[in-house]
This record gives C-alpha cells, structure tokens and sequence, in this order.
C-alpha cells in the first residue's frame, strides 16, 4: 500500500529555485518539499562565488546582457537574457530581505562585488567564498519556519504523475508524484494541483564532476518521460579549476581566486592562458577548461597548477576563508605556493524547455533552476548567472501560479503496483553499469569531442537503456536504480544533441568541426514516445 499526501504544490528539489518558490508561495498555499537526501545537500550549497546582478552605478544592464550573449556564443535567448538581467536587482533585494548576509566593504553599509570571468564589471555580490551556503542556510532557516511548508529529506522521486499516463481524455497536466521513501522502501503519491522540477542538473554522469552525489539528472529524465521537450543538452559545462586531490573529490576551487589574480601555470611555473585568449584567466570558463585539457594532454600530466601566493595572505584568508581551509585540509596551502587544479563536469546549461514563467509544454508543470533550459545561458554560462536564474525565474513561477486558481484536483491517483516484481540478486548490474556509463561519457563525450567518439559512446548507451530498462521492469526499484535510470536517459540526450550539432560552439567542441556556424540555433529534443 501507498501512502498518500495532498498539497497545491509539490516541489522537487531544496536549492536555491525550490526554495524561492516555495517561499513566495507559502502564504497562500500548502507546500510540499522533497530532497533526496537531508534538505541541506544540494548544488546551492556548495555555490561559491556568487550572484551576479547590476548593482553598481558603474555598470549597465545592457553591458550585463552583452557580456552573457558573448559568453554564450551568441545562442542564448536574447528576450531571456534580457528578461533575467532586468530582474537581478529586485532578486538581489529579495536576497536581502530574506537575510542572506552578503559580504560588505568593512564596517560599511556598501556591498563588496567581486569579479569573474566574461563579466566586464565588478557585479558579484556575494558572501565570501561560500555564497551558496549562505543563501541555502537563510532560505532553507526561513522555509522551515513557515507552517505551510513541509519536508519530506529522503525521498527520490520516480516519475511525475499526468493525466495522460492516467488515460484520461483531454489536455495532458501533471496530478503527482511517486516518490520512494528511503527510511522505509514505501513507494508514496503526493497529490498536487501544481509540481515543479528543481532538482538540479546532471553532471554526475561524468566521472570527474564538482557537483553532490544528487546532481543525477532526475528533473530532466522525469520531465522527458513525461512528454517535455529538452534543449540544448550538449553543452555541459566544465569548471577548469577544481582541486586535484584523491581525498577531496575535486573541491571547486572558486572562478573568484582568478577574478582576484590567481594565475594558471604549468608544472614547471610557465603561465599558458596567453596562447589561448587574450583575456587570459578571465576567459570564459569553455576557453579555460579546453586550454588546460589541451596542455594537460600535450604534456601528459595529470593537472595544471593555479597560483594566488603572490597575493597578500590576510587578503587571501578574508576572501577566499572556506577555501583555504579546505585547502589546508589537504595538505596545499595557498598563501605560500600553487595548487594542484584539473577541469571537472559542472553545469548542466541545457535542460526542460521552458517559458519565462518556468512553464513546461505539460500544463501545471513546472521546471527551474539547473533542470530548466530558458534560454539563459545558451552554449556557455556566463559565471555567477546561475544562481540569479534560479531567484528570477522561481518568483516568475510563483507569480505565475498565484495568478491562476488552483486546479481540481480530484483525480485518484492509484498506489505503486509492485505485484509483478521481485527482489533483485544482482545488484552488482546496477554497480557496473553506473561505471561504464559513467567513464565512456568522460572519454568519449568530455571537453574534446569526434563523431566517432559519440557514436561510440551511443552504441554503449543505447545497449545500458536496454539493460536498465529489463531490470526496471522486473526488480523492485532502489535509489541506485532509479539514479543510474535518470543517468543513462540523460547522457542519451547528451550524446544525441552532441551528435546533431555539426559545429564547435561554445561547451561543444569537436575535432571534425572546429570552425562555428556563421548562424546556429538551440538543439531541441521532442519524446516520440513519452507516457
């Protein structure tokens, strides 16, 4: 037996996105929240740079959307773009009011803004070096306290439930969730006249990602087995610097420490970013993350160094504290030399196609944040944008679905039948897939790409779907199923946008195109066969 929950909304996801929507609604509403894990882990979480928004009278809206149609190599959606830009000092505000305590200019009431690379204006705000930390600590203080606002840590949601898979007549919406209680193995239905998908992006299908164990692509899959269209999956950014040390995981180790004068240097203490472009460490991330996967292969060293020890070394403890312990921790101190950093999967830039109300094509479906493709970000993201996209387009929503009166929602949505499957004796299955999955999208559909390589890696995946989708059918599901299901669906969409895409565009680079199209547009999926 199933256990039921009503509510307006259901939320997938407690990041920034999830969060904000939940609090702009929860006056008016009843709102569920489900994490996979403690409501604390997330993408958010571990953000460390900032938000970026024109903040200072120095800057321009206009310079703010230049700069983010530059670094997304003229593909992002120019009305999106505009629309997200116009909103970041009200978002920044919204911010503020909520608490987050964003880093000022000493005992000053003036906030402190930072610079990252493609950003031709000081215009991050944020909060030292652990921003993501400091906005999920507020909202998630805040969404706590609120009556209307319920968690649910532990749950990995299975599927959205639509009426279409219900086989009723009329316009597909989406009712519910199934979601699988982790404390107890119960598969449970939460009832909703509105859900929406905010459970971050898909960069763990890569072997090397910065992203939390939760970063499996869930929002994306599930969007697509529902009936959404997905866009632009092929550009999958890689951060360039992220801490090389077995113990660490690869730690990102901030964009800001080259904002503030790090310097990328090869083993022997040579600085190379200059044959690359002529912005050097401010390049773009895809320039910085290709310049040291090419001189890393040239060489055949396993990272390249970044170095900020020229810098003073209260400087570098006021700015960058949660690094440099992190740093310490491992044995690197950063005050007196450089650190060992190599590329690893970051960003998802693509996603479920959606409008500038998060809207997808199923009616009362929503999807913001990293699992939203709007238009944004195009075939790079423009450093520190990704947080603002999640605060601008999570209050859209609200404002969206306040202005709409709720659905009926009377439609019974029937318990899980688990009656024709069995527990499975071979979960090493799902263990040796994860791996293979995992490695031949890092060798075959990484930083530098060939058609063979891609089609290589689609024969590998197209055999994995097959696989998973026979033990789907026949074994009991568990949240390493559900995962490595949502992974092999997501890496298929990569490869098959990877594959459609005959140019070298922002984060898609290809050796058998090198040269960009003189006009491109986004590459959009459509489900032949979704529920």
């Amino acid at each position: 037996m199933s256990r039921h929950y009503k509510y307006d909304i259901v939320i997938i996801g407690a990041g920034a996105a999830g969060l904000t929507l939940a609090l702009e609604l929860a006056d008016h509403h009843r709102v569920a929240i489900l994490t996979k894990a403690d409501i604390r882990e997330g993408s958010t979480l571990y953000a460390q740079g900032g938000v970026a928004a024109v903040l200072s009278d120095k800057d321009t809206i206009e310079s703010h959307i230049n700069d983010t149609i530059d670094a997304g190599v003229e593909l992002g959606d120019p009305e999106a773009i505009r629309f997200t830009v116009e909103h970041s000092k009200e978002s920044i505000d919204w911010l503020i009011d909520q608490g987050v305590p964003f880093t000022r200019y000493g005992e000053s009431e003036e906030y402190h803004l930072t610079k990252e690379g493609g950003h031709s204006h000081r215009r991050i705000i944020h909060s030292a070096d652990a921003t993501g930390m400091a906005i999920s600590k507020t909202l998630i203080k805040n969404a706590t306290n609120h009556p209307n606002i319920d968690f649910y840590p532990d749950r990995v949601a299975i599927d959205v439930v639509t009426t279409k898979k219900l086989g009723i007549a009329g316009p597909n919406r989406a009712v519910g969730v199934y979601a699988l209680n982790l404390d107890d193995d119960v598969i449970e239905v939460f009832h909703g006249h509105f859900v929406s998908l905010a459970c971050g992006g898909s960069s763990k299908v890569y072997l090397y990602t910065s992203n939390p164990d939760t970063a499996s692509g869930d929002g994306i899959a599930m969007a697509w087995r529902a009936g959404c269209r997905v866009a632009n999956m092929e550009f999958n950014q890689f951060h360039p610097t992220c801490l090389y040390d077995a113990k660490a995981k690869t730690f990102l180790i901030s964009e800001a420490v080259r904002g503030e004068g790090g310097k990328l240097l090869l083993p022997d203490g040579t600085r190379f970013m200059d044959k690359f472009d002529k912005r050097e460490e401010l390049a773009p991330r895809d320039i910085v993350a290709r310049a040291i996967d090419h001189e890393m292969k040239r060489l055949g060293v396993h990272h390249v160094l970044l170095d900020i020890s020229h810098k003073d070394p209260e400087f570098i403890k006021e700015h960058f504290p949660t690094i440099y312990k992190r740093c310490l921790e491992y044995g690197h101190d950063m005050t007196k030399g450089p650190i060992p950093v190599v590329p690893a999967a970051h960003y998802t830039c693509g996603g479920v196609v959606v409008n500038r109300h998060s809207a997808t094509d199923i009616e009362n479906l929503y999807a913001i944040g990293e699992t939203a493709y709007t238009g944004l970000h195009g075939a790079n993201r423009l450093a520190s944008n990704s947080l603002l996209e999640c605060i601008v387009f999570a209050r859209s929503a609200a404002h969206h679905i306040s202005e709409n009166r709720l659905p009926a929602n009377d439609i019974i949505i029937p318990d899980w039948d688990e009656s024709k499957v069995t527990n499975s004796d071979e979960d090493v299955v799902i263990t040796h897939n994860w791996q293979e999955l995992r490695r031949f999208m890092w060798d075959y559909v990484g930083i530098v790409r060939t058609d063979k390589r891609l089609l290589r890696a689609k024969h590998r995946v197209d055999l994995l779907l097959s696989e998973i989708q026979e033990f789907y059918a026949n074994y009991k599901i568990s949240n390493d199923l559900l995962e490595l299901r949502n992974l092999a669906m997501v890496a298929d969409l990569i490869i098959r946008s990877a594959m459609s895409r005959k140019e070298s565009r922002g984060l898609h680079f290809t050796l058998d195109y090198p040269n960009k199209q003189i006009t491109s547009s986004p590459t959009i999926l459509t489900p032949q066969n979704a529920d």
